[in-house]
């Protein structure tokens, strides 16, 4: 019998095989990953063959019962997992040595931000664009504990969130301290109460907007004494709902600032029923920074620099 030959080395049409690959596991099957390669489901289908082909190895049960990995695949599956964040990092290497700015700048960033009057992020995406206009800047909308796995995984170079804990493989640069307070709309019973006319009993009796979204821990029991009839996956989901009038929920004051000022909503008992959230700017420790991810801390650092007479708290969120 002849030994079939294995890989022997890298080139690129490999390299698409094995991204195609893991994003065929990531996704659980071949249907799912359509969407998110966007190419046809033959032609995945093409490309995982002739990857099982190039390494001589079946990887996966494909057929009726669904789509599965074999023990050969998992192991695969690990190696790609390596194989693709240190092509990346050689890809970032290589990017530095270039004298210059060119390239993409990944950034992942939690909702309602954009409303912030202190606009670190926006400025520092000014400033960078107008040192180096060939930079191709790519922001991704996502919750953040996706911000964290997506650094982590090495999906993005740098990610906005807010604070819960502290994760070892990070590094963090404090941006905002963010409040929130509880709101009702003015199609609410207690908007037309007096603030004097109002009991935190009142307030806990009403029906809650609940987030479905990460919160730390003292929040969450906090929450637990009101009537928590809906749930919300944002922040704009919440506010949806707070302005139907029949829920109450916790916004940013940021965010809630507009409908505040046209009389849409008001904050309940803000001296009772508020929290602090601080935010920072995340990079990942064992993946030395590009030109253009230097270049963006820099701008990032000076806006920061230009507003430090703010004073700014890097403590975990806690209610007032």
């Amino acid at each position: 019998m002849t030994k079939q030959k294995v890989m022997g080395h890298i080139a690129g049409a490999d390299i698409r095989m094995i991204r195609i690959f893991k994003t065929v596991v990531n996704c659980g099957g071949f249907s799912a990953a359509e969407a998110e390669l966007n190419i046809s489901r033959a032609a995945i289908s093409i490309a995982m063959s002739d990857l099982e082909q190039r390494l001589s190895l079946k990887l996966c049960n494909r057929g009726r019962s669904g789509f599965s990995l074999t023990d050969e695949g998992k192991q695969v599956y690990l190696a790609t997992q390596k194989l693709l964040s240190s092509h990346q990092e050689f890809q970032q290497s290589i990017s530095s040595i270039h004298s210059e700015l060119k390239g993409n700048l990944d950034i992942g960033i939690t909702d309602s931000l954009i409303t912030l009057p202190r606009m670190l992020i926006t400025n520092s995406l000014k400033s960078l664009k107008l040192k180096a206009p060939e930079v191709n800047v790519n922001i991704e909308m996502i919750p953040a504990n996706e911000v964290i796995k997506s650094l982590l995984d090495g999906r993005i170079q740098i990610g906005v969130a807010p604070v819960f804990n502290i994760n070892p493989g990070l590094n963090y640069i404090h941006l905002y301290d963010e409040e929130s307070n509880l709101y009702c709309s003015h199609e609410h019973p207690l908007f037309h109460l007096a603030d004097h006319e109002i009991t935190p009993e009142h307030i806990t009796q009403c029906e809650l907007v609940s987030p479905s979204y990460q919160q730390p821990a003292e929040i969450w029991k906090h929450l637990q004494q009101f009537k928590r009839s809906a749930q919300a996956s944002d922040r704009e989901g919440v506010a949806f709902l707070i302005l139907t009038g029949c829920y109450i929920g916790y916004l940013p004051t940021h965010l809630a600032s507009k409908w505040v000022d046209s009389g849409q909503m008001k904050p309940l008992l803000p001296s009772q029923f508020s929290f602090v959230t601080p935010y920072a700017a995340l990079t990942h420790k064992e993946i030395t920074p590009n030109l253009v991810l230097s270049a963006y801390l820099s701008a990032l650092q000076q806006r920061i620099d230009t507003n430090s007479g703010e004073q700014m708290s890097t403590q975990i969120p806690a209610f007032c």
